[in-house]
């Protein structure tokens, strides 16, 4: 089985050349930022974007989809400039759910990009060339339809994974997904992808949607239509090793879920802290495609040749 092909380096991308590419086919760029409780950072972010990317023309809509902050992120948000959309009240509200994967799903139903590129709201000391390396190799390459970051997190030492990642995800994925064994950070937040192939994707609810959508997107387009790009080094703040453990539970769930070993939709995680349990609720129950909602509304796209 092939696998993903030699990652690129923000570095390889200009903005003045995508900007010529996507004016050039036609193309139209959302960058949304899911963002709950992140007023301490999500201000700055929205700011570099607007004045390296949005203002010279590459990205289109810039949208901060603020999870029932509490914090006066979506003030911090739509004073720096970015379109603020309150997740809870986009429809169908009925299916209103708490969790990265029901907010990255509704980004769908309120952005008008062809390609989609999501960036975390809580990074520390953002730079413009981690939504460039996300959008050159789908801008540059028409054969790619998935992309996935990977950074260098100083207080690890290096680029490779968390804790999550190299105790969990990889052992799984050699055991499960060997073609995706080239993947450098497969639990990353950092991605894009060409707006038809997210739309046909069922999304996690919670925050193993990053590994879900990783594993159905290589199922669906196959591993060499994703890219990977190395964004350079990025800082947010790091869970502990408690807190982990519902991350930790929703990656095993998926990967046997999509290894064909489906449990069940929500359990009971029970850890222990000096002798005394804590029980987390966990709850891997997917929202259907995009396509599959009647609140959905289908981008008409015109084609251009690159």
């Amino acid at each position: 089985m092939p696998s993903a092909g030699e990652p690129a380096h923000h570095g390889d991308f200009r903005v003045q050349e995508l900007i010529a590419i996507k004016r050039r086919t036609g193309t139209t760029i959302s960058v949304c930022l899911p963002a709950r409780d992140e007023a301490a950072t999500v201000g700055a972010i929205v700011r570099t974007i607007g004045e390296d990317l949005v203002a010279p023309g590459l990205v289109d809509e810039l949208i901060v989809m603020d999870d029932d902050s509490s914090d006066g992120t979506a003030a911090e948000a739509a004073t720096a400039g970015a379109r603020c959309v309150r997740v809870s009240q986009v429809s169908p509200k009925d299916v209103y759910r708490r969790g990265k994967g029901a907010v990255l799903w509704k980004s769908l139903f309120v952005s008008r990009g062809e390609l989609i590129c999501w960036i975390d709201a809580d990074i520390v000391g953002f730079r413009s060339q981690m939504v460039t390396g996300l959008l050159g190799p789908l801008l540059t390459d028409p054969t790619i339809g998935f992309v996935k970051g990977f950074y260098d997190r100083p207080e690890r030492g290096g680029t490779g994974g968390g804790r999550v990642t190299e105790l969990v995800a990889r052992p799984l994925i050699a055991l499960f997904f060997p073609h995706l064994a080239g993947m450098v950070q497969p639990l990353a937040g950092a991605t894009s992808a060409r707006r038809h192939v997210l739309e046909r994707l069922r999304f996690v609810q919670g925050w193993g949607v990053d590994f879900a959508l990783l594993l159905d997107a290589a199922e669906a387009v196959g591993v060499g239509a994703i890219a990977q790009c190395d964004l350079g080094t990025l800082i947010h703040e790091s869970k502990s090793l408690l807190g982990l453990g519902p991350q930790a539970a929703e990656t095993l769930s998926i990967a046997l879920s999509r290894a064909g070993m489906r449990g069940p939709s929500s359990f009971d995680l029970r850890q222990f802290v000096d002798g005394s349990a804590v029980t987390t609720p966990v709850r891997v129950d997917e929202l259907p495609s995009p396509v599959a909602s009647p609140f959905y509304r289908p981008l008409q796209v015109e084609r251009r040749p690159a």
